[in-house]
């Protein structure tokens, strides 16, 4: 045997029950965070987030994989690395629209300037992974496929569908204002 565990049902049920309970919370505080602080780029990046938990879930799914807290812990460390993603790339697009850059042009400058801190931080975060995947044991593995999987995931809805998602609400010109997207005290002197 390299590993045995023996969890009653009703411990079992209460550590995911907890488990989920704090994803939520997390995701909760994710979601307000990033809508007050970023306005419309949180909201895109709130739903890209979306996107990134029920791709996450439905290939879990797939693999047949069972929920575990360390599962769960992977599920949460996506979230951040999805974020942290999403922070990056508007960051930059806030830089840019202070130099008096267009709203849209700031965005596509935004997404490539961010690419290689991003591709370089979730190539890290894969190798991990890797790491922790084939030189660990039961709930090792399972928390590195969970966290694995969701690393991919959150970097392609991070470039893809957050850019898409920006992309599509500059279709509106009542949503271009610059206040939209960053505070009143470091708004751009030109408008987008």
């Amino acid at each position: 045997f390299v590993e045995e565990r023996t969890v009653g049902p009703s411990l079992g049920a209460e550590n995911i029950r907890l488990g989920m309970k704090s994803v939520q919370v997390g995701l909760a505080l994710v979601v307000a965070f990033m809508i007050l602080y970023y306005r419309i780029f949180g909201i895109a990046a709130v739903i890209a987030l979306s996107g990134n938990l029920v791709l996450l879930v439905g290939i879990m799914s797939l693999l047949g994989a069972t929920l575990t807290l360390p599962g769960i812990a992977g599920i949460v460390l996506t979230v951040g690395m999805a974020v942290d993603a999403n922070v990056l790339i508007f960051e930059r697009i806030k830089d840019e629209l202070r130099r008096g850059n267009t709203l849209i042009r700031s965005i596509d400058t935004g997404f490539s300037e961010a690419f290689s801190s991003i591709l370089d931080g979730h190539l890290t975060t894969l190798i991990s992974c890797a790491a922790l995947f084939f030189l660990g044991t039961g709930l090792v593995k399972g928390f590195a496929a969970t966290l694995g999987i969701g690393v991919l995931l959150s970097l392609f809805t991070a470039l893809t569908c957050t850019r898409t998602l920006l992309r599509f609400l500059m279709g509106y010109a009542g949503l271009r204002r610059p206040t939209y997207f960053i505070a009143q005290g470091q708004r751009p002197s030109t408008t987008a």
